[in-house]
């Protein structure tokens, strides 16, 4: 399906306020809201949007520091990434965490409660994981930009 100013500005909406009525949705956009509930839903069949989720404050629950892990396996071999993989996924406390290119093979997004809630994590979760040859973390000071969507996709340029 080929995306329109319409479809593109449904999804520029719901990126800020997903829990947007049709009504207010169609209002905004300048469609009635059998015409926009349609589009909603092709965009949803099509795999433009693959979820609706609250954007929670991580502070009222404590999660304060922000950590980059960056890891280095042993190895670069296939079973090496699959065994690697397979565990992180089971660490609560890392949110992403990405294959890289580079001298890096992961990098790992870490929420805690504060350094010694770190140590405990790298601890209890990050050391255990297997074939890693090198850990190093970097401390988040301040989130400056925090995105879901890079507005580029709706054809602004800056906000």
């Amino acid at each position: 399906m080929a995306l329109d100013r319409k479809d593109l500005a449904i999804l520029a909406e719901l990126t800020t306020n997903a829990r947007a009525s049709h009504t207010e949705l169609a209002n905004k956009i300048g469609l009635s809201s059998t015409a926009l509930a349609r589009r909603q839903k092709a965009l949803e069949d099509d795999g433009y949007i693959q979820a609706y989720q609250a954007a929670l404050d991580l502070a009222q629950f404590g999660l304060t520091t922000t950590v980059l892990v960056r890891i280095a396996l042993e190895s670069q071999s296939d079973d090496a990434l699959k065994a690697f993989e397979a565990e992180v996924v089971k660490c609560p406390s890392v949110v992403r965490c990405f294959l890289m290119s580079g001298t890096d093979d992961y990098i790992l997004i870490v929420l805690a409660r504060d350094i010694q809630d770190f140590e405990r994590i790298h601890r209890t979760e990050l050391s255990r994981l297997p074939r890693v040859a090198r850990v190093q973390s970097s401390f988040a000071l301040r989130e400056i930009v925090n995105r879901a969507v890079p507005t580029v996709v709706f054809g602004e340029t800056k906000r």
